[in-house]
């Protein structure tokens, strides 16, 4: 079994220790970080290389930042989106390790809405859903995976009305996203859990977490040459209770 997990990790160096305590205790193969938050010279290799970690990262100073761990080697094969050259969000990252391509996502945020950031986070989504089309037609295994900042549908967020005109929840958005998914993609935990209200966010306002008032924003998404190998998933719900913990928990799939 290899399991796959991603992390929003919401400043990497502020929570290191968070990090490294999460990884001691469930060992993913591979991780997908997002929210770095940490220009590249910042990134912490040497600490994940000493807890069995290799890493490529794109960084950015203060905002964004995606980057993937592998236990195995790990061979960088693209940074950031193409047919934008003025976009310089470090948004996304792709990777070959134990012969699959991962794609790791930093999806814009998008609000407030209506505006500017709502309008670059559809353009960033067309440029991504225009990406993810070339990865499936070269019929590879592909593991699309990270916060996308997108709840799915009502099972995905605690209360659907309240989130109608937020960014993250906009039917504009929602639909790009199953356009996404009607290239053949799969959502793994939603394959895994098709009834189940199942969250990877928790504000840190209004004592969300407690109150499990919670949404759905970390997603896999598997070419169907892994999909075929899902077997389980879930989200580490308690780490997101933990001291100086981001306000995302890992989520992680497994596959054969």
């Amino acid at each position: 079994m290899m399991r796959i997990a991603t992390f929003n990790i919401n400043g990497v160096n502020g929570r290191l220790p968070v990090l490294l305590k999460w990884l001691k205790e469930t060992s993913p193969d591979v991780v997908c970080l997002q929210e770095l938050k940490a220009p590249d010279e910042r990134f912490p290799e040497a600490a994940l290389k000493k807890v069995g970690y290799n890493a490529i990262w794109h960084g950015q100073k203060a905002w964004n930042g995606v980057a993937i761990l592998s236990k195995k080697e790990i061979q960088e094969v693209r940074r950031g989106l193409p047919c934008d050259p003025e976009d310089f969000h470090s948004r996304y990252i792709e990777a070959i390790t134990y012969q699959k391509v991962i794609g790791c996502i930093y999806l814009p945020n998008g609000n407030p809405y209506p505006g500017p950031k709502f309008e670059y986070k559809r353009k960033w989504f067309k440029r991504f859903t225009a990406h993810a089309k070339k990865l499936m037609a070269m019929e590879l295994p592909v593991l699309l995976v990270g916060d996308y900042n997108v709840m799915p549908t009502t099972l995905d967020v605690y209360k659907p009305e309240k989130y109608l005109e937020n960014a993250l929840f906009r039917i504009e958005i929602r639909q790009a996203y199953q356009r996404l998914l009607k290239q053949g993609w799969t959502d793994a935990l939603r394959t895994l859990f098709p009834h189940e209200a199942i969250y990877t966010f928790w504000d840190y306002l209004r004592f969300a977490y407690e109150r499990n008032a919670g949404l759905r924003l970390d997603h896999f998404l598997l070419s169907p040459l892994v999909a075929d190998s899902l077997k389980k998933g879930g989200v580490d719900k308690h780490v997101r209770g933990w001291d100086k913990a981001s306000d995302h928990a890992p989520a992680w799939i497994e596959i054969k």
